[in-house]
């Protein structure tokens, strides 16, 4: 097949990730023989300092015309000024509204040779194997917000916002994907307070009810939620929420498995191309060191054969090379615990080593 895949390295450790998940791309288009035409873009702080602007028209063009688009990472001390007039956040804010990806899939299953490497038990983490669909283009982050002065006092205000529509295509997602593993669909919202979870509530019970009987649904308050990841999450399959509490249970569920290096996510819309990305961020304590850990994004490329390029036979490849190269015992300085532990081109070539001898 032939697909124009954009890289977006970004900012800290981007470069150096994004470069691995490149070889293998390479790599599969060669044993598949597939033409992948790739391209380059600035976002985030590398953008700024360039263009002034953190997702530049340029940027952003290119992009819509993709099939798929990788992302390193964006942010660093070097832009965290909050007075600043723009941050490298604002850019992939922007892009995902403009590309419209609305849902954010987060899988959440810690490697069997890295057990000890959780903060948790085995007893509690052995098991685990969540997939965590996050709405990513509404509520807070995309209300309407405001900085005032009354009567002496600094108020600011920030508006959580939801239509019927948009709890309706993400809860969809969900479903779908839950239809294809255990059939176990969570929605987590805070409707004992707010409106807008009341609605979300609503709306969810509509949409599974009508079009998803056969699943197994329930419903867990966001606070109720966050206990149940760290005592019991083995009991949930599918989770899915809105952005502001998506955002904080998919960070905090991202620790069970013992690094961030690991954890690759999808953000998807209902057309054109989706964006996929480590969960981690940009690292700049240790960008340049050649130490950083490329699964996570290289398991997001293997995401991106998944769903964007339809091409499973691939993804299932490097999903079991990254599997044969920690069973092999190969480690970055992020889950070495100790041992010794490989550079990042390293672990790169010990992936395609493997994707070889798999293929």
């Amino acid at each position: 097949m032939q697909a124009n895949i954009v890289l977006l390295p970004g900012d800290g450790i981007g470069p150096e990730i994004v470069a691995e998940a490149e070889k293998v791309i390479g790599e599969i288009g060669r044993i598949f023989s597939h033409d992948f035409r790739l391209s380059h873009g600035e976002i985030g702080g590398c953008a700024i300092d360039k263009y002034g602007d953190p997702l530049p028209d340029s940027t952003l063009e290119t992009c819509r015309t993709a099939d798929a688009i990788l992302l390193g990472a964006v942010g660093g001390p070097k832009w965290d000024d909050p007075n600043a007039k723009t941050r490298p956040e604002v850019g992939l804010l922007k892009i995902r509204k403009e590309l419209e990806l609305f849902a954010n899939l987060r899988p959440i299953k810690p490697h069997r040779t890295l057990i000890e490497a959780s903060p948790l038990k085995r007893d509690i983490i052995e098991g685990v194997d969540i997939l965590f669909v996050r709405e990513l283009t509404g509520g807070v982050y995309f209300g309407d917000s405001e900085l005032r002065e009354e009567q002496g006092q600094e108020v600011a205000l920030n508006e959580m916002i939801y239509r019927t529509n948009e709890i309706e295509r993400v809860v969809r997602v969900a479903a779908k994907a839950a239809m294809q593993r255990s059939q176990s669909l969570t929605s987590v919202d805070k409707a004992n307070v707010l409106e807008v979870s009341r609605l979300w509530r609503r709306v969810s019970q509509d949409v599974v009810s009508r079009e998803y009987s056969d699943l197994n649904y329930d419903v867990v308050l966001v606070d109720a939620m966050a206990m149940h990841l760290i005592t019991r999450p083995r009991d949930f399959d599918v989770v899915v929420t809105g952005n502001l509490f998506g955002d904080i249970l998919t960070d905090e569920a991202s620790v069970l498995p013992g690094s961030l290096g690991l954890l690759p996510s999808a953000s998807l819309g209902e057309d054109g191309p989706g964006l996929y990305e480590p969960i981690h961020g940009s690292a700049p304590d240790i960008a340049g060191q050649g130490i950083a850990n490329p699964l996570a994004t290289i398991l997001a490329t293997a995401m991106m054969f998944q769903h964007s390029l339809e091409l499973p036979q691939e993804a299932e490849l490097i999903e079991k090379a990254v599997e044969q190269v920690l069973d092999a015992g190969h480690r970055t300085a992020d889950i070495a615990a100790g041992t010794e532990s490989i550079s990042t081109s390293q672990m790169g070539q010990k992936v395609i080593e493997a994707i070889n001898a798999i293929a």
